[in-house]
């Protein structure tokens, strides 16, 4: 491991922990050139497929990019990053587990859509507004209704 000071690459590992949810290992590391400390995570590579976009391009899963969009959605709502972080862990499992090579960018708006239907409804209406890109006012209304008569029937 390359040292991020000074970039000897030599290090020593000092000590090992198994990470929170059991999916990573933090290792802390001494330089043994200029003997500064860093710290670095070792997780199993993930096998995710590639997303096919609208457009017909491919790119790799980009795990940030899902979240900054629920961050966006989510802005001054009360749910936690952690929550949002779950929510992506649990479609990056899902993704895995499926063992397709590719998947259509809208199955994955669609599950970070039902996520947060289940979270926040002000902040599913905004993301369904920007992922959806509603025509018109009407279908955005449209929208609004259905959600509100749902809630009409769980009350």
């Amino acid at each position: 491991m390359k040292c991020p000071f000074c970039g000897f690459v030599d290090t020593k590992v000092i000590d090992s922990r198994l990470g929170k949810e059991g999916n990573n290992i933090r290792r802390r590391r001494e330089c043994v050139d200029c003997e500064r400390r860093f710290t670095t995570y070792e997780r199993v590579e993930d096998t995710l497929p590639l997303v096919v976009k609208k457009d017909g391009r491919r790119e790799s899963f980009d795990r940030m990019k899902i979240i900054g969009g629920m961050q966006r959605a989510c802005e001054k709502r009360p749910v936690s990053i952690s929550t949002i972080e779950k929510v992506v862990d649990r479609l990056e499992l899902t993704l895995q587990e499926s063992g397709e090579k590719e998947m259509d960018s809208s199955r994955i708006g669609q599950a970070v859509m039902e996520a947060l239907k289940n979270i926040d409804e002000v902040a599913y209406v905004r993301f369904a507004s920007v992922y959806r890109q509603f025509k018109d006012i009407n279908e955005f209304m449209a929208e609004l209704k259905e959600i509100l008569a749902k809630d009409g029937d769980r009350g």
